[in-house]
């Protein structure tokens, strides 16, 4: 205790306060309980438990003294400040006499527990009862010993004093904050309003698109996971995910943070009803998919609490909206109204009135307090903000303002509303320091959307509904109706005009949308930071040493001759003489030549400006400093200069190669050790291979499920490989469907070590096929001469990826289980959508990438693929041609310094769906008639990403918007022709007939056959109409003078102009 620091200055301001309005007190303000009062009495006893709250003594003697001083007591005289305590807390307490303080402090110490008794206890109550009325904090009840000593000298006292409640006074002291505690109260808002937005609410959304199994106690657990949990090795830090997200959340305190409460989820199926205080629980009931759902979150920074409070609604009546909407009004009138010398009973009088005049049915269902002052307390009940407080409000008091209804019935069911946010009172109006999460596109949900009147649902029962994906809808299935989602940002009015409205023109709009979105949430994530992510800061001229000192040296260097030091990385050249060291890291390359009978030996070193012409990157910190490009030796021994050459040469490559390791391997973490089942056998799954292969002879091995994490065991068990689930960041389930594996896939939060390789993912998997059998010919054949063996083996093989499937994704749920269980973060096994599935290259061959619920992932074949759509930025669709037969898509990520991601040659054919599935997760896409070089372009934006957001940000991609492009003239090729056409055109059906088409440019009917690759809607000709296009064809080139071009050209070809600028069919 002895290293606390006391800020002695803030200590002497804030007791000024107290002397000041206990000197001015009179009978009418707040200060009326201690105006005629001779002293004030602050005890302290033993801490109060961890689940009790903050008492008003503690938080006073907090707010005076900086830290909580147990045992111990301070008494205010009008002329002097009296502490007795322990002799180590005198020790730092003592450290205010040397503060300004507006009356002298004396202290009465204690005796050690070895020491005998010092008279501290008798002064002090000499002291007290020489006093006629002494304020104290009349409610407060203490333990300890030196409350008991002190409750025993009082009781033999002859003569005690009068004592008067000082609680309303202690309440005024606190209420109005000053800039210290203002920044603790603006940490704590914005970190309740950050776990809000960013965990809690697209959580459940989660769990009310998936209808996903959870209870409310569970879900408030995993909340409360969010800053940490755990102690020691098995300690869990904060979820820096959800916290990056937030505003002046980089310096926290995590130690200073924690939950006022633990956070109150409620819903229709709480089977204790609705309850907007803030001491209701949340139940282990499920949560119900329907209905209203409220959600409380209240966090402490530092001590100062913070309260916020939202009604999620689904499939709302016009009712529930309109009451929802005015709650949203309501809150803003009250603000207008909460300012310098409001009075409180008046401002709950005028909330009453709104709401009369607004909607009388509700005022009986009106809450009878709208919030109370907040601070260290969480409930100060002297600044209820109730119907009979007289109380007046000032300048910076902090209030947590609590709007609601309760008891309201819908459809035979009762339910309440809530709004509640902690608040700053100014001297116009107060502000919201709690934001987001408030207007009713993100409180109100609508699951079904209504049917035409007389029309029948087909089916009761409700389809599984699509996770939420990364940017907040789902990847949907084909042909599926936007039913199945959580339809955000849409009333029932525009869910029905959007089915109007035709595919291209409604995902132009969303485009718009989420580019306008993209760009205000770049201008905001980096006005603050401002500088750039990878320019020059951080980049200098690393230093190397050689040898400590002359010492150092090796031997061999006494004879001034070249020496190459292995051990020290090192070559040690005679210069004037003398034996210079220069670490290998500062040579460049080496050369050497013949000339005559003498051999030159040119050694080169790394210095700076070596790039003529190009800026410099990386510049000297001294500008002044002076260089040595190179040095050269001449010998006529040619053999010696030969092997220090290749001496040098090779300790080169051997650093290089060993720093380029060394750099492949930083981000490798080491996992803490797994912790097995015990008392019981792990589930198992039998059979399995896993990829990275294990050193060794192939065979099949066995996955456990353990307490923390899996362990996949080779056949002998000789090797094993362990993932814990603090590590899984994406589980995945690929069936056999289609596929001649299934597997089981897992992609880690960081690469661990298998064998001598890193591993990202880690795959189990069973082979589908049965290749036991011969299908060319056995008995049963010699003897049966139809297909009934062939049906049969059909039948079988059914069979049997029926139930590999079954065994696999029963064991990719049980492992999602016992991970969600172990960490408190919901992980389910992601399925891959294959009717969602397009081709294309990502790494050196083509695949078959499928999007999942979050993801876009290729898992058949090593190397695969897994990205995470939330880290998208934006999708840039490239070569979007008319002719080409494929085109290229660049995802680029949230973190700037990451490398885009090149998804090369996707079929032309395949671009409308490409096109839907991105605009359904809600990432920005634009298009491009050519390849951009992106290299140049982050680097240019990480040089200052605040900058590049000024200047349009990805505007210059030109967005979705390809259809506000003019059309090219009739004179220019037919490449920038169609890459300027409209999407209008593009999306309209063509009314014509094909062979119109067919009298265009040759380039598009040569190409016509291989961009259908793959499409349904190819249909083959007979001979006889083939003879007929190809002899029409032949007739247009003679026309046009266009025969001598190729006809296998790819080159684009000049359109005629007589001819529409259209493509045939739609179609690319």
């Amino acid at each position: 205790m002895s290293k606390i620091e006391l800020n002695a200055g803030l200590f002497s301001k804030r007791l000024q306060i107290v002397y000041d309005a206990w000197n001015n007190a009179s009978k009418e303000d707040d200060y009326s309980s201690i105006s005629d009062a001779d002293a004030l009495l602050l005890v302290a006893g033993d801490p109060a438990g961890e689940d009790e709250p903050i008492r008003k003594g503690t938080a006073f003697q907090t707010w005076l003294l900086g830290f909580e001083f147990p045992s111990t007591f301070i008494m205010f005289h009008k002329k002097r400040l009296l502490i007795l305590c322990s002799a180590s807390k005198a020790k730092i307490l003592s450290q205010l006499k040397n503060s300004n303080s507006p009356v002298p402090i004396e202290f009465f110490v204690q005796a050690k527990a070895k020491d005998p008794p010092t008279d501290a206890v008798p002064q002090f109550l000499e002291a007290y009862v020489s006093f006629d009325r002494v304020a104290i904090l009349t409610k407060e009840q203490h333990s300890g010993k030196l409350v008991e000593e002190w409750n025993k000298a009082v009781g033999d006292a002859p003569k005690k004093p009068t004592l008067v409640d000082m609680a309303p006074a202690v309440a005024a002291f606190l209420a109005a904050k000053d800039e210290e505690e203002l920044k603790y109260v603006r940490t704590a808002s914005s970190l309740t309003s950050t776990l809000l937005a960013h965990y809690v609410a697209p959580k459940l959304e989660t769990i009310l698109d998936r209808e996903a199994k959870i209870s409310h106690e569970t879900f408030a657990t995993q909340i409360e996971a969010r800053i940490g949990y755990g102690e020691g090795d098995k300690a869990k830090g904060p979820d820096t995910k959800v916290w990056s997200k937030g505003r002046g959340l980089n310096d926290v305190d995590w130690g200073s943070t924690e939950f006022c409460y633990p956070p109150i989820i409620q819903s229709q199926s709480t089977s204790t009803g609705y309850d907007l205080s803030p001491v209701a629980e949340s139940s282990q009931d499920d949560i119900s998919h329907k209905g209203v759902l409220l959600v409380s979150v209240g966090m402490r920074y530092r001590s100062y609490c913070a309260n916020l409070g939202r009604s999620f609604i689904v499939d709302p009546s016009k009712e529930q909206e309109a009451i929802y909407s005015l709650l949203v009004s309501l809150q803003s009138e009250v603000l207008s109204r909460m300012k310098e010398g409001a009075v409180i009973k008046e401002l709950y009088q005028s909330a009453v009135s709104f709401v009369k005049e607004k909607k009388p049915e509700l005022e009986s269902h009106f809450v009878k307090n709208v919030g109370h002052g907040m601070g260290m307390e969480f409930r100060d009940a002297s600044y209820l903000l109730s119907a009979k407080n007289s109380r007046k409000l000032r300048s910076n008091m902090v209030f947590n303002l609590v709007l609601g209804f309760t008891g309201l019935e819908a459809d035979g069911k009762k339910y309440a509303l809530q709004l509640v946010d902690t608040v700053l009172v100014g001297t116009e109006k107060a502000i919201c320091l709690t934001t987001g999460v408030k207007s009713t596109k993100d409180t109100l949900f609508f699951l079904n959307q209504d049917e035409p009147e007389g029309q029948t649902k087909a089916s009761t029962k409700k389809a599984p509904v699509a996770k939420a994906g990364a940017h907040g809808n789902a990847s949907p299935a084909k042909n599926k109706t936007a039913g199945g989602k959580v339809l955000r940002n849409k009333t029932r009015s525009a869910a029905q005009e959007e089915l109007v409205q035709s595919m291209s023109a409604k995902i132009a709009e969303h485009q718009r949308e989420l580019h306008t979105r993209l760009h205000q949430e770049g201008l905001a994530r980096f006005s603050e930071g401002g500088g750039g992510l990878g320019g020059k800061e951080g980049k200098g001229w690393k230093r190397f040493q050689s040898y400590k000192g002359e010492a150092g040296l090796p031997r061999e260097v006494e004879g001034l001759r070249i020496f190459v030091d292995r051990k020290a990385q090192t070559v040690v050249l005679p210069v004037h003489g003398y034996a210079v060291p220069f670490h290998i890291n500062t040579i460049k390359n080496v050369s050497k030549n013949d000339e005559g009978e003498f051999t030159y030996l040119r050694v080169n070193f790394q210095t700076p400006g070596q790039l003529a012409g190009r800026k410099e990157d990386t510049p000297f910190e001294d500008p002044d400093a002076t260089f040595i490009r190179s040095i050269t030796y001449r010998s006529p021994d040619g053999h010696r200069f030969d092997t220090i050459s290749k001496q040098i040469t090779d300790l080169k490559k051997e650093v290089n190669k060993r720093e380029q390791q060394k750099k492949e391997m930083a981000d490798v973490i080491e996992q803490d050790t797994l912790v097995e089942v015990k008392g019981r056998r792990p589930t198992k799954l039998p059979e399995v291979f896993v990829r990275p292969a294990l050193d060794g002879k192939r065979l099949p091995g066995e996955v456990e499920i353990h307490q923390n994490g899996l362990r996949y065991q080779s056949p002998m068990g000789s090797q094993k490989i362990d993932i814990l689930f603090s590590n899984v960041k994406h589980l995945f389930f690929q069936p056999c469907d289609h596929e001649l594996l299934v597997i089981i896939h897992i992609h880690l939060k960081a690469p661990i070590m298998i064998g001598k390789k890193k591993a990202h993912d880690v795959q189990f998997y069973r082979e589908a096929s049965d290749v036991q059998f011969d299908e060319t010919g056995n008995r049963k054949r010699k003897y049966r001469y139809g297909d009934e063996d062939e049906l049969e083996l059909e039948q079988q093989e059914r069979k049997r990826r029926q139930m590999l499937n079954k065994e696999f994704k029963l064991f990719s749920e049980k492992i999602a289980e016992a991970a969600t269980a172990s960490t408190g973060d919901t992980l389910e096994p992601d399925i891959p959508f294959r009717e969602l599935s397009f081709e294309g290259v990502p790494f050196r061959t083509n695949v078959r990438l499928q999007p999942t619920t979050e993801c876009l992932v290729h898992l058949s074949d090593p190397p695969f693929l897994v990205v995470t759509l939330a880290d998208i930025e934006i999708a840039s669709l490239e070569r979007v041609q008319f002719g080409l037969k494929q085109f290229d898509m660049v995802l680029i990520f949230k973190d700037f310094t990451k490398a885009p991601l090149h998804i090369n040659s996707i079929p032309s054919s395949q671009l409308d769906d490409v096109k839907n599935w991105l605009d359904s997760v809600d990432i920005p896409l634009s298009e491009g008639p050519v390849n951009l070089n992106w290299g140049p372009i982050m680097k240019t934006i990480n040089e200052d990403p605040y900058e590049f957001f000024q200047q349009g940000g990805w505007s210059f991609l030109g967005g979705a918007a390809a259809g506000e492009e003019s059309e090219a003239d009739d004179d220019s090729d037919t490449e920038s022709e169609f890459a300027a056409e409209s999407d209008e055109m593009e999306s309209s059906e063509s009314s014509q007939e094909e062979s119109d088409y067919d009298d265009g440019s040759d380039a598009s009917d040569d190409e016509g056959s291989g961009s259908d690759f793959g499409s349904d809607e190819s249909e083959g000709d007979d001979w006889d109409e083939l003879e007929r296009k190809a002899a029409k064809a032949d007739k247009k080139r003679a026309e046009t003078g266009r025969g001598h071009e190729s006809d296998d050209s790819d080159r684009p070809k000049k359109a005629a102009k007589s001819k529409p600028k259209g493509r045939a069919n739609g179609k690319r």
